[in-house]
C-alpha cells in the first residue's frame, strides 16, 4: 500500500514531519520518500511544481490523490488506514473534541513562532522595527504559557488527554522547533518534559529531521523569550 505513496519533504519543516509522523505510526513505511533542499531551493522545483502549484513542502500522493496541506494529509491517513497501525483519533467524543481544539490551536503556536524566528528573514531592512520585535516576542511567549497550562492539566505525556493523538503530532514538531531556535527549557518545564518524553517515542525517532542529526547544535534566536 505504502508503494503508491510519493512524499517530497524538506529537513527540519514542521509540515513535512507531521506527515511522516503519520506515515510512521500507521505502519506505512516504504513509501518513496524524496528529500529535497530548501536551500537550493528545490521546493520550486517542476517536480515539486507538479504536485503543489504553491512550491511549497510537503507535497504528498497517494495513487491519484495529491494532499499538499500536512493537517489535510494526517487526517486523510487516519481515516483511511483506521484499523491499520496506532489510532489516532479517539473515539470518546470528549477526548476527541480536546484532540481536535488542541491539534487546531497548534497553528497558532505555529504562526506565534514563525512571526519571531522568520521576522529578519522576511521583512527588508528597511522596515524592521524594534518594537515589533519586542511585541512578537511578547505574544509568543503569552502562547507558550498558555501551553505550559494545558500540559500541567494533562499531566504532561500528550497535549490532548491519555494518549498519543493527531493533536500531538500537529503539535510536537512546532515544540521541538522551539527548543532547535534555543527556547529556554527552565522557563518553560511543562514543554520541556513533554519534548523530553515525545522524542523518543519509534515514529519521532524514524523521522527526526536529518540536518538535526548532522548538526545537532541549534540556534539562540529565543533563548530570551
Amino acid at each position: 500500500m505504502a508503494k503508491d505513496m510519493t512524499l517530497l519533504w524538506g529537513s527540519g519543516s514542521p509540515p513535512c514531519w507531521r506527515v511522516m509522523i503519520v506515515l510512521e505510526e500507521k505502519n506505512l513505511q516504504g513509501y518513496n520518500s524524496k528529500l529535497l533542499s530548501f536551500e537550493k531551493g528545490e521546493h520550486k522545483s517542476a517536480e515539486v511544481m507538479s504536485m503543489n502549484p504553491r512550491g511549497q513542502l510537503p507535497s504528498f500522493k497517494h495513487g491519484s490523490k495529491v494532499l499538499n496541506e500536512s493537517y489535510a494529509a494526517c487526517m486523510y491517513l487516519e481515516s483511511q488506514f483506521k484499523s491499520q497501525g496506532n489510532k489516532l483519533i479517539p473515539d470518546c467524543p470528549a477526548e476527541q473534541a480536546m484532540m481536535y481544539q488542541r491539534m487546531f490551536e497548534g497553528l497558532t503556536l505555529t504562526q506565534k513562532m514563525a512571526d519571531v524566528i522568520y521576522y529578519s528573514w522576511k521583512v527588508p531592512e528597511a522596515e524592521r522595527h524594534d518594537s515589533a520585535v519586542k511585541r512578537n516576542k511578547e505574544n509568543l511567549s503569552t502562547e507558550l504559557k498558555l501551553w505550559e497550562e494545558y500540559l500541567q492539566k494533562t499531566s504532561g505525556s500528550f497535549v490532548a488527554g491519555k494518549s498519543f493523538s493527531l493533536a500531538d503530532v500537529s503539535v510536537f514538531p512546532g515544540v521541538a522547533y522551539l527548543f532547535r531556535f534555543g527556547l529556554t527549557e527552565e522557563r518553560y518545564p511543562q514543554l520541556t518534559a513533554y519534548y523530553n518524553s515525545l522524542k523518543e517515542r519509534p515514529s519521532i525517532k524514524a523521522s527526526w529531521p536529518p540536518t538535526w542529526l548532522e548538526s545537532p547544535q541549534g540556534q539562540d534566536m529565543l533563548k530570551d523569550v
